[in-house]
């Protein structure tokens, strides 16, 4: 993908979505005070993400600060419900739409644990080749070499799960708006809150499907209304622009793929490849252990990291798990006027978004 390719990037202005308070309105000294702690923090985290050099974009150790970032303002979200606690203007429209971007957020993460998984299982190829490039006999090369082969055609393959993040992606952001909460100050608060956990979430989702996906992803510029005064806009605007722009910039050189530790491993693998194939010569002896080496170092780099990922989007599972199951348990206490359904509670995945 070069940028004359795609010369018009999709884009999502969100509007006026949480216009917190209605003129001459204002809210509690409490109320103000647990939704500045809230974004002051989430603006704090979005910071902590930018990267401090382009050797960091895209990195498995990123994606899983990023990751942990998540957990950590999900956690946040849940502890400003119990706050608010209790909330009684909600709709069921506004739990319709919660329902049905919850479903959207479990596919995709259903994806990037699916899409780790397939990268791991090439590991093992790894493994296979570093055994036979323990000794340079014709034979062993030649397995080493099918398998090196067999290593390009299964990270190059195409992931299903990780492709559909596209349209599910897309459909999320333009559901940023969600209903407004009109007479609750305490919902216009939770509202507020949590337009900043989503815009967080799909940001950094998107920002990660785009790695995965290689150029076949286009990046999505996420824009925030300037009026509304969100405590996290600058560090968020700051976070997309360097992170996306480099993940382009890097598409724009004919990478299949952003990941550095994978990018590493390739490079090993390029250059191993003439020799296994070809055979070592006698001269080339030193700089053959050298190779192999770096593919050792690299492919175990390669490994821990998407082990450590994948154990971080499993904790960011369990957390918003629960973060949802604690705010269906507030709507069905503090709603008096308008119940959740039970068809429409019972058999759902429990998932906050």
């Amino acid at each position: 993908m070069s940028r004359t390719q795609d010369p018009h990037r999709p884009s999502f202005p969100f509007g006026n979505a949480f216009r917190i308070l209605p003129k001459g309105s204002s809210l509690s000294s409490k109320l103000a005070e647990t939704l500045t702690k809230f974004e002051e923090k989430l603006g704090d985290r979005l910071s902590k993400l930018v990267p401090d050099n382009k050797n960091d974009v895209v990195s498995l150790s990123w994606m899983r600060r990023a990751i942990q970032s998540l957990c950590e303002t999900h956690t946040d979200i849940k502890d400003v419900i119990a706050e608010l606690h209790p909330v009684s203007d909600w709709d069921e429209k506004w739990v319709d739409v919660y329902l049905d971007n919850s479903v959207k957020l479990l596919d995709i993460c259903i994806a990037f644990s699916s899409e780790l998984s397939r990268l791991n299982q090439g590991h093992l190829l790894l493994q296979f080749v570093l055994h036979n490039l323990d000794a340079s006999s014709s034979k062993q090369l030649m397995r080493a070499s099918s398998s090196l082969d067999g290593w390009r055609q299964h990270i190059s393959s195409k992931n299903p799960r990780v492709e559909d993040c596209h349209s599910i992606l897309d459909n999320l952001i333009q559901s940023l708006n969600l209903p407004k909460v009109k007479h609750s100050a305490k919902g216009k608060v939770l509202m507020r809150a949590m337009y900043g956990v989503k815009v967080q979430t799909v940001c950094i989702c998107n920002m990660i499907a785009a790695a995965f996906c290689g150029p076949a992803r286009k990046l999505t510029d996420l824009h925030i209304d300037e009026k509304e005064k969100y405590l996290w806009a600058n560090a968020f605007k700051e976070l997309q622009i360097r992170v996306n722009t480099e993940i382009r910039d890097l598409f724009c050189t004919g990478r299949s793929t952003v990941l550095k530790e994978l990018e590493a491993v390739d490079t090993s693998v390029k250059a191993l490849e003439p020799m296994t194939r070809d055979g070592v010569k006698p001269d080339e002896a030193n700089l053959f252990q050298d190779r192999v080496a770096d593919l050792g170092n690299g492919a175990e780099k390669l490994s821990r990291g998407l082990d450590l990922l994948t154990k971080e989007v499993d904790h960011f599972f369990q957390i918003v798990l629960s973060g949802r199951d604690a705010l269906l348990c507030t709507l069905r206490v503090s709603s008096t006027n308008s119940e959740i359904p039970e068809s429409k509670a019972k058999g759902r995945t429990l998932f906050s978004f």
